[in-house]
């Protein structure tokens, strides 16, 4: 065993206050907990915790309160963590089926002289609103139909079924940026604008009231001149169109929200009546990346589901017999590749990076062989306990950090079934079947390691530094349950990993905040609020070294928050 792989750090947990627990800072094949078989490939695990206070509603804390730091928190970070995700998951006596479906709580954990203060706010989306006014679900959600009003005749809600559903505005997924001005997002056409101060809900914005799209996803990229980049579907008669969207840096007034924006180009999918679901995209300096996975949308079933009183996800399926497909998109031109580097059916939500070197374009993923993951996150599955629980956490795919290396220049002389990758020390292959097709394997990006973490998500590297450009650290949750249950640090030389886990604690995902003099990669902070279920009001938001991995401090706050999706780092500098 090599000697990176023998080191094993106890921190004594004493210094930062708690006094039953330590907190343990790996770089060893070591599981984190026992009882457990090997199955497919992937360790069978047994007697896992019940989460489901982690998928229960909660209060609001709209005015701010402080936290109670141990440890220390660095001084130098100024600024606020804002996060977003579920925070209410019934309305009287109806309640959601889909861990998406609960209503949108904002956070925002304020940092400023080694102090943290905490609140929270429900977006007051027109869904919330509506939900509330009746006190019943009158919106429909990914996983959840919405009943016909009870107090219609029975002409009347026979006659709901015929209407359209929709779109929801309950944008639980993440904070995102255009032009200065924080949104909350989710996928379809609709965001929010909020006070990311006092996360007040401001302006309900749409999409397609700018450019002729029907959604957005809620991971858009942006360029070092402030650009933002993302994607969305377009629907006429013939079906979908993929849409690669900009939106401008700069404001054309004091309320402009996307003037300006505009569709790059259109892509056409395989089967324009069966289109690909997609979470996120990738970008590098000069390419929109889209991965077309065979995660697929039945739109007839998508569109006559309250007709048939089915729930919208129902019309999402997987097609294990069809190739995963790259466009790439020249961001100044609005040019589509003709070129197609097609691999094996693969599902991805989040890439990690993509960079142009030496001719190739690499794309790093999170990837997981089977596609079904998005339809058993409801929440009775988050909510079970002993072999159920563990059964639903066993019968998942694991996801884990892969990279396609993918040649620029095909032309039609370009050699025919042969390895194109010349890069040294990567086993990804690219083999050329035609001028306008290349198939592709990956190279993981982790080493035997990651298998006892359960696989990585929710990436995050120095964005603001690195984004497009080659780099060597990425961060994570480890998914030995059906949420993150560790923080994992990458180190690509050597594929080396890091990680910090203490039992019975749910980290979210790492936010990477550099230091104001930061002159390495990893020079920073990583930020993550941390759960624990099997205690009341015992949250706290976790501060690590993002180089040596060790605990800093971290700061409790007395509510109880659910296990939410993403967020941001707002810089009080900006």
């Amino acid at each position: 065993m090599k000697a990176h792989a023998r080191i094993l750090i106890l921190l004594s947990a004493r210094s930062f206050g708690t006094s039953s627990s330590c907190t343990m800072l790996r770089v060893k094949s070591q599981a984190p907990v026992g009882n457990n078989q090997q199955t497919n490939g992937f360790k069978e695990l047994h007697g896992l915790q019940c989460i489901a206070p982690l998928v229960q509603t909660v209060e609001e804390t709209p005015e701010p309160i402080p936290a109670r730091v141990k440890g220390t928190i660095p001084t130098w970070i100024r600024g606020s963590l804002l996060r977003n995700g579920p925070g209410k998951f019934e309305f009287g006596n109806q309640h959601y089926n889909h861990w998406f479906d609960g209503m949108a709580l904002m956070h925002r954990f304020q940092i400023m002289d080694g102090q943290v203060t905490y609140r929270s706010r429900f977006l007051r989306s027109d869904s919330y609103n509506q939900n509330s006014e009746r006190n019943r679900i009158m919106v429909s959600e990914f996983g959840t139909l919405a009943f016909p009003d009870p107090c219609k005749n029975i002409f009347l809600r026979f006659l709901s079924r015929f209407e359209k559903i929709k779109p929801t505005d309950n944008a639980s997924v993440s904070f995102i940026k255009y032009k200065g001005d924080y949104y909350v997002s989710t996928e379809t056409n609709f965001m929010h604008k909020v006070d990311p101060e006092t996360l007040e809900t401001k302006q309900k914005v749409d999409w397609s009231k700018f450019i002729a799209v029907n959604g957005a996803t809620a991971h858009p990229h942006i360029d070092p001149d402030g650009t933002a980049y993302n994607m969305g579907n377009s629907y006429d008669q013939k079906g979908v169109l993929y849409n690669i969207i900009s939106v401008p840096p700069a404001k054309e007034g004091p309320n402009d929200t996307l003037k300006g924006a505009k569709v790059l180009c259109s892509i056409s999918p395989t089967d324009r009546t069966r289109p690909s679901y997609y979470h996120s995209f990738a970008m590098s300096e000069n390419y929109v990346v889209f991965i077309e996975q065979p995660i697929k949308m039945n739109l007839l079933k998508m569109a006559t589901c309250k007709l048939r009183g089915k729930i919208f996800s129902s019309g999402i399926y997987w097609d294990p017999n069809q190739d995963t497909v790259i466009h790439l998109v020249n961001k100044q031109t609005g040019m589509v590749s003709p070129v197609k580097y097609h691999t094996k059916a693969l599902s991805t939500f989040h890439q990690i990076n993509a960079f142009e070197e030496g001719g190739f374009l690499m794309v790093d993923m999170c990837c997981s062989d089977d596609g079904q993951a998005i339809n058993n996150f409801l929440i009775q599955n988050l909510r079970k306990s002993g072999e159920a629980l563990d059964k639903v956490y066993n019968s998942l795919a694991r996801t884990f950090p892969r990279r396609f290396v993918l040649p620029l220049n095909i032309t039609s002389d370009t050699p025919l079934d042969q390895n194109l990758n010349t890069r040294p020390n990567s086993s990804a292959t690219a083999v050329c079947h035609s001028k306008d097709k290349v198939f592709c394997t990956f190279e993981d990006l982790h080493s035997d390691d990651l298998l006892d973490y359960g696989g990585l998500e929710f990436p995050h590297i120095h964005y603001n530094r690195f984004n497009t450009k080659p780099y060597r650290y990425f961060y994570g949750c480890g998914f030995r349950h059906l949420v993150g249950d560790s923080l994992i640090k990458m180190d690509l030389d050597g594929k080396k990993l890091k990680v910090w886990y203490q039992p019975g604690l749910y980290p979210s995902e790492p936010v990477f905040v550099p230091s104001p003099d930061a002159t390495e990669e990893d020079d920073g902070v990583i930020l993550s609020v941390v759960l624990k279920p099997t205690e009341d009001r015992s949250t706290f938001l976790l501060v690590l070294d993002a180089r040596t991995f060790e605990e800093l401090g971290r700061a409790e706050v007395p509510v109880n928050i659910p296990y939410g999706f993403h967020g941001t780092f707002d810089s009080a500098e900006n």
